[in-house]
């Protein structure tokens, strides 16, 4: 709503607040004030349950019991008005209660909500030729040095099923294979991957770092097949357990550019055509200028050496922050980042 305006919804919700307090100390009053004439009114009952049991039935008790279910009531109706036409709103009185009770977030979706662990996964992406194995290689080497746990990793190919996947994916022989197929392919290799590989690592507080992830999937089955991302960022979503990586790194290169890099015979995916390759390109930018703060993205066009180092400084600020090597020693936990600057 415009500036200085109050909104609908504003007033709904100001409303709502305000009969749930006035029921607050409706109740409130009844509870402290009139409960002593009710119980007086209602007086003491004994109720005989079975042959040598009875229950005694005072009238306080039976007022509290009568006003507790009043609040209730009452609290329930404020809930729902309050949350009527909220959408962000939880999914209702009673389960929040369960899920306060349970410690968990009643608003949280298990399909949606984003895996946490102790490891940190960083993802190298890019098109054909920008020298992503490459940058996967100094990077895991340097973080060994450093004395983390490092896995590198790859997609497609870096479980059994994987590796038979890559084949069937990449081989000149197989351009029977549609667009949509290609996609689910990619994505079976994924859900593999991410089960078998990277969840464990991260779970036990290594770093995985991988080259190609979901943004692979997005630029070329989305953009170079053109099929539709939003569907085929569902479907990952869900192949992937909803793992997002902590840092992307995009090595930027011109196809004609990052084509004339390969050595040997292309693979079907190679192959294609320039103008599909462009539009991978495309597609890879447009990904990282929706998410600035998740993505690195550099020219791959600079020197090996430059580009690593643009790298560790960033995946740096996602690690645990340098200790003196006597604190280091007792501990035997943290490991210590050094500046090779």
């Amino acid at each position: 709503s415009p500036a200085g305006t109050i909104s609908e919804e504003s007033v709904h919700r100001e409303r709502a607040f305000a009969y749930a307090h006035g029921v607050a100390r409706l109740t409130f009053l009844v509870a402290t004030v009139l409960a002593p004439v009710f119980a007086g009114l209602a007086g003491d009952h004994t109720l005989p349950i079975g042959a040598q049991l009875e229950y005694d039935l005072w009238g306080t008790g039976i007022v509290l019991t009568t006003v507790g279910l009043v609040a209730f009531v009452l609290s329930a109706l404020a809930h729902r008005l309050v949350n009527r036409d909220d959408p962000e709103a939880g999914p209702g009185l009673l389960p929040e209660l369960f899920a306060a009770l349970r410690g968990a977030d009643p608003k949280a979706d298990d399909g949606d909500t984003e895996v946490r662990t102790p490891g940190a996964f960083v993802v190298v992406e890019g098109g054909e030729g920008a020298g992503k194995s490459t940058q996967v290689r100094e990077l895991t080497v340097w973080l060994r040095d450093q004395g983390f746990e490092v896995v590198g990793t790859r997609q497609p190919g870096a479980t059994k099923l994987g590796m038979r996947l890559r084949g069937i994916l990449l081989d000149r022989e197989n351009s029977h294979i549609t667009p949509r197929a290609e996609a689910m392919l990619y994505a079976a290799d994924k859900a593999d991957h991410v089960e078998q590989e990277i969840l464990p690592a991260l779970r036990r507080g290594a770093v995985v770092i991988s080259d190609r992830y979901v943004d692979s999937t997005l630029a070329y089955q989305g953009a170079g097949r053109e099929l539709e991302i939003d569907d085929l960022r569902e479907v990952n979503r869900w192949a992937t357990q909803n793992l997002v990586p902590d840092l992307t790194v995009l090595l930027d290169v011109r196809p004609q550019d990052g084509l004339g890099r390969l050595g040997g015979p292309a693979d079907r995916i190679e192959s294609e055509s320039v103008d599909f390759h462009e539009r991978v390109r495309r597609e890879f930018r447009s990904l990282a200028d929706a998410d600035p703060d998740r993505y690195l993205v550099v020219d791959a066009s600079e020197p090996q050496e430059k580009i690593t180092r643009q790298i560790q400084k960033r995946v740096r600020s996602l690690l645990p922050d340098p200790v003196p090597s006597s604190s280091e020693a007792p501990t035997g936990m943290i490991p210590i980042i050094r500046d090779e600057d």
